[in-house]
């Protein structure tokens, strides 16, 4: 007996998926940071044309008015005063000044996208919770259940472990470390290469110098150095 093979159904047209309008984004920070934030910038745009990129914005003019490409557009008060919706990426590396150009960039056209690298894992599978307005850059690397708040900067190269806690404004140099279960309260600064081990907690707006290694809880608004981290400079009544 001979059976005939049965033809292929023919696939169901499909329809090619709507073109994404960019939006426009600006990036506050017209230094060396805000270069980087550029480049990131359009890595991601090279995979997808998400972004408009419009210039720079910066309280200090720089000493050209064309960076990169991107033309230096004015300080604080003049993004302040844009009239449409804009996108903004606060590309300033210290905690304290960050917070301080968020909470002066506060008309309600402005928003604070999250910018991850192209290359950096953040699977749902990894239980991840990102705020906004975070830069996490080309790297870094994330595990699984880690939180970070508001505009939380991770440079280049940096690793967050398990568990891991770092609130609003929290800055990571270059290849810096935070282990498992660690939690880093609201604006700490963690300088190239420092490292918080496992399940120690430092306080706000605490710094730990380059190359540091935080063994044991550090309280809040004092410098650390050395290896292990011992305190230069106590916080305020110690």
């Amino acid at each position: 007996m001979h059976i005939s093979a049965s033809s292929p159904a023919a696939p169901a047209p499909t329809r090619p998926p709507a073109p994404v309008t960019p939006q426009q984004l600006a990036i506050f920070g017209a230094g060396g940071l805000g270069r980087e934030v550029l480049v990131l910038l359009r890595q991601l745009n090279a995979l997808a044309p998400t972004w408009e990129l419009v210039g720079f914005y910066d309280d200090q003019p720089p000493a050209t008015d064309l960076i990169h490409g991107l033309r230096y557009l004015g300080n604080a008060q003049d993004l302040n005063a844009t009239p449409t919706p804009l996108a903004v990426a606060v590309a300033v590396g210290s905690s304290r000044s960050r917070a301080a150009v968020v909470s002066r960039l506060t008309s309600p056209q402005l928003s604070f996208p999250t910018l991850i690298h192209p290359g950096v894992s953040t699977e749902s599978f990894q239980h991840l919770h990102i705020g906004p307005g975070c830069l996490i850059t080309q790297g870094c690397i994330l595990t699984t259940d880690i939180r970070l708040g508001r505009h939380v900067l991770l440079n280049l190269g940096c690793t967050v472990g398990h568990d891991a806690v770092l609130e609003d404004f929290c800055s990571l140099m270059p290849h810096a470390n935070v282990g498992g279960e660690a939690h880093l309260a609201e604006g700490v600064y963690l300088g190239t290469n420092a490292t918080v081990l496992n399940q120690v907690r430092v306080g706000a707006r605490t710094i730990l110098g380059a190359g540091a290694v935080a063994i044991r809880d550090l309280p809040a608004d004092c410098t650390a150095v050395g290896v292990p981290a011992r305190i230069l400079t106590p916080p305020a009544g110690r």
